[in-house]
């Protein structure tokens, strides 16, 4: 039997490429759910034609290539301006996502007015001085935004709003206005007539970034892309778009505290895994410098069950307290709640301190959490979480002066982390005269020295 001339389209992944003869729940390639549908075609190979290098363009020995410095220009906003790594850099593209509502327009309305208000780009004079910001809604009229610029006192001449859900018509603002920095809220509001698919689709949203990331290159103009976010916290949209943008930022906190977080995931003008605070006021949001405060509990007299310990976010270190609740349980399967941290890393410290310590747990219930709603990931909260529900068994509060700082193994051995001394710099600073740490070896000479510190 003769084959059929018909080739099948197929299936491929909405966010790697991958394809498939037949449809698939998860990509092979990528590992996501859901992004396999269904192809126009199957790619087709073409011969590409290699091109003589332009003039300027031969590849050269590295070592023959100078290293233009990369100037950052403040935005005004010291904590935003420590996330960037100074400020913003010509031609840079960042994308900022977090949940609705936490705060990213306010935020980036105040640094479009500051941007507006200090000088303007070096060789671009501006008439009476100041700078350009262009500022592109997708998702609120004109109206709206001047009514929030109000209430927070970001009104300037030279932040120019405009709401486009038109790529070509926002590009087209760009070419008039001639900005020292665009703002896009958001990217997957934008879609272009040439390219099929709606709004926020990956083909519209892979269009909208490359051409306003092509625009910020041409024009050394940094950029400034909002995302949105899926249920996971993820930026929503083809992957391909956290790899295009130069710098990421996620904006976090709990809408029931004022507290916001800035982090950032990558950077390529500055360090990664820096962190920002800032406050929800009424009149907006502020920059929170110094946050060493903010999560540590204002109880006069020492409490059984809590604990201090000193978190590193990039080159910031954070007192953190950590409080743990220990009850009788009546329940075949005793609860193991956590908030601010994380549930596994919390069962495997007691599964320590049961064996390791002696601890009673496997018919209690066991509640730990952090103050400020601040969440802590990294390992060297390890012996706090451990000697705070130690406190909370033994009904024995620790001293109002004592941190711990230490990586639990299974051994229950305690393990020297990373920035040690920035830690204890920083718990000296704020008045912690003892410190239990990895010098004390083991868990069971800590709870020694933690409990007969009273």
């Amino acid at each position: 039997m003769a084959r059929s001339s018909k080739t099948p389209g197929g299936y491929a992944c909405s966010e790697c490429g991958w394809r498939a003869a037949k449809w698939v729940g998860r990509c092979g390639e990528c590992q996501q759910w859901g992004t396999v549908v269904e192809s126009a075609g199957p790619a087709v190979a073409r011969a590409v034609r290699a091109l003589a290098p332009s003039a300027g363009r031969e590849a050269r020995p590295i070592t023959e290539i100078g290293a233009d410095a990369v100037t950052h220009r403040p935005t005004g906003i010291g904590e935003l301006d420590r996330v960037l790594g100074g400020g913003v850099v010509p031609g840079a593209a960042i994308l900022f996502s977090g949940e609705p509502g936490v705060g990213k327009s306010t935020l980036l309305l105040d640094v479009a007015h500051r941007f507006a208000a200090s000088a303007s780009t070096p060789g671009r004079a501006r008439p009476g001085g100041g700078g350009r910001v262009l500022y592109a809604s997708g998702e609120e009229s004109t109206g709206q935004i001047r009514m929030r610029a109000e209430r927070t006192g970001a009104l300037h001449d030279g932040l120019f709003l405009v709401s486009e859900n038109e790529l070509g018509a926002v590009l087209g603002q760009i070419e008039a206005v001639d900005p020292d920095l665009v703002i896009v809220d958001s990217v997957q509001t934008l879609a272009s007539s040439e390219v099929e698919g709606s709004a926020g689709g990956p083909a519209q949203v892979r269009e909208a970034a490359a051409a306003l990331i092509r625009v910020a290159k041409e024009r050394d103009l940094p950029v400034i892309l909002v995302g949105h976010v899926t249920k996971d916290g993820s930026v929503a949209g083809p992957r391909l778009l956290e790899h295009l943008v130069d710098v990421v930022c996620h904006f976090e906190g709990d809408r029931q505290t004022a507290l916001r977080f800035l982090r950032t995931l990558k950077n390529r003008f500055g360090p990664t895994d820096e962190i920002g605070c800032f406050e929800m006021t009424g009149s907006g949001i502020s920059e929170v410098p110094d946050p060493s405060g903010l999560f540590l509990s204002r109880s006069a007299e020492p409490v059984s069950g809590t604990c201090a310990t000193v978190a590193l976010e990039g080159r910031r270190a954070l007192p953190v307290e950590v409080q743990a609740l220990v009850s009788a349980s009546a329940a075949p399967n005793p609860r193991r709640v956590t908030s601010g941290v994380d549930a596994a890393r919390v069962a495997m410290i007691l599964a320590v301190l049961e064996r390791r310590a002696g601890a009673r747990l496997h018919d209690k219930d066991v509640y730990v959490s952090t103050v400020g709603g601040v969440r802590l990931v990294e390992p060297a909260a390890d012996l706090a979480i451990a000697l705070a529900v130690l406190s909370a068994v033994h009904d024995r509060p620790l001293p109002l002066d004592l941190a711990a700082i230490g990586e639990l193994s299974l051994a229950g051995e305690i393990r020297p982390v990373v920035g040690g001394a920035q830690r204890a710099g920083e718990a000296g600073r704020l008045g912690y005269r003892r410190l239990v740490d990895a010098g004390a070896g083991t868990l069971a000479r800590a709870r020694e020295a933690a409990l007969e510190s009273r």
